[in-house]
């Protein structure tokens, strides 16, 4: 069913004004047909009904009409049983027992039948004038019989209506008509609103606070356009927070920076080596925080550009930094994979989880598995793994499993948030998941 409706805001609106008019022209239709069966059965049924009780009250009056003597267009027929073709008219002869009823006439059967008239039967039968006119009119005669006991059969012949056939066509002509003179202009009006909204809404996919905003003119009813208009001064103002940020996390920057800089400075004449080397710790400490911090809020309008990067490459050349230092590190060589990203942040990304694997369980295993729909890019670990309730609240800003302070075994927890922004913001995504047998593995997906 949800094939068969339309998913364009034009094909909706005139599919409902389309059905509104065939139910408002089937309810016509409905009343106007009750209303020419109550009229045919005032102006033809009962005329008829009474022209054949008189015509057999006649026939028991003391002078008796022949067989074939006509009363009043009806036929007394006593030598055989009449032959009727045609469709039964269930309702006249219902009316016909009813008439004779009323009258206290007693019948026994009878028959009504409705049949189409042609132009020949009307020159065999030698009908002429105003009734021939009236028969070419109608369309078809109403042959009814009535059989009364003893005495033979009433047999009478009336003009009559072909109004459904009539009124069907009429109808049929009026939806099509009703339809070209609504449901075009329907249309016309459907397109002229949706064409603006579908523009808006790529418009409003594509926005980016890293891109300027795309370019789209408010067009449309009024409406539409105090949409349009009001999207455009939304972007506006949200490029305009975004710019004041960036200038705000950079004057931040700077401002801690410089005493910080200062601070190491100064410890260089503190003659205890151990209080020295502490202090620096603490200066160094700081510093990867506040890289980290500016780094995340920053992420939306990164200054560097997207280029292809050889993914294999790209990992290998982390785990190498690693190998450098001393740390355990095993990679898996793969196919090279070519990706349009920003290199520096995809490297902090895997780096970062990386250094997870390596404070939580002293060593890592990193993999490139290349499909047909995208790369994954694998970091396992045997540490402790975490609680399937918190593989997501990780990814949170400054949320750690490890509730002490001490940076190097919990960090600050913004390294998994950092990788998850990253990783999102080339079109990909994160997740974590526990391994058999103990142990956590971190995955990135990203698209080809």
């Amino acid at each position: 069913m949800r094939r068969l409706w339309p998913t364009s805001l034009p094909g909706q609106i005139a599919l409902l004004v389309a059905v509104a008019l065939f139910v408002a022209q089937a309810l016509n239709f409905a009343l106007l047909l009750r209303e020419r069966r109550a009229f045919r059965f005032a102006e033809i049924t009962l005329p008829a009904v009474t022209r054949l009780i008189d015509a057999a009250e006649r026939t028991t009056a003391p002078r008796r009409m022949a067989g074939e003597d006509r009363m009043r267009g009806v036929r007394l027929v006593t030598n055989r049983v009449p032959p009727l073709r045609g469709e039964a008219e269930t309702d006249v002869e219902q009316a016909i027992r009813g008439g004779f009823a009323d009258a206290g006439i007693r019948v026994g059967h009878i028959a009504a039948r409705i049949r189409p008239i042609d132009e020949a039967e009307i020159r065999e039968r030698g009908i002429a004038g105003r009734r021939a006119e009236r028969l070419r009119r109608m369309g078809a005669v109403l042959d009814a019989a009535v059989e009364l006991p003893g005495r033979g059969w009433l047999v009478s012949h009336t003009p009559w209506p072909m109004a459904e056939r009539g009124l069907l066509w009429q109808l049929l002509a009026q939806t099509f008509i009703l339809y070209v003179i609504v449901l075009l202009p329907v249309l016309w009006i459907g397109r002229r609103i949706a064409k603006p909204l579908r523009q808006l809404a790529v418009a409003a996919r594509a926005f980016h606070p890293a891109r300027p905003l795309p370019a789209i003119e408010p067009s449309g009813p009024q409406d539409v356009r105090l949409l349009i208009s009001a999207f455009i001064d939304l972007g506006q103002r949200v490029n305009a927070m975004v710019d004041e940020k960036d200038r705000m996390l950079g004057a931040i920057g700077h401002d801690l920076r410089t005493p910080l800089a200062a601070l190491r400075v100064r410890i260089e004449s503190v003659e205890d080596d151990t209080d020295r080397t502490r202090m620096a710790e603490t200066i160094d400490e700081m510093n990867a925080t506040l890289d980290d911090i500016l780094s995340l809020a920053r992420l939306g309008r990164p200054s560097e550009a997207a280029t292809d990067v050889d993914v294999a490459a790209l990992v290998d050349a982390v785990v190498d930094d690693f190998r450098d230092l001393g740390h355990d590190v095993d990679f898996v060589e793969a196919a090279r994979v070519p990706l349009h990203l920003r290199p520096n942040l995809m490297r902090r990304a895997v780096r970062n989880l990386i250094e997870n694997a390596i404070k939580y369980a002293g060593a890592a295993e990193v993999r490139v598995e290349t499909g047909a729909q995208a790369v994954t890019i694998v970091v396992a670990d045997r540490g402790p793994g975490i609680p399937v309730d918190r593989l997501d609240a990780v990814f949170d800003p400054f949320i750690r499993l490890e509730t002490s302070r001490n940076r190097d075994t919990g960090g600050i927890g913004l390294g998994l948030a950092l990788a998850r922004a990253i990783v999102r913001d080339a079109g990909g995504e994160i997740a974590l998941a526990n391994r058999d047998g103990g142990g956590l593995n971190a995955t990135i997906r990203l698209p080809r």
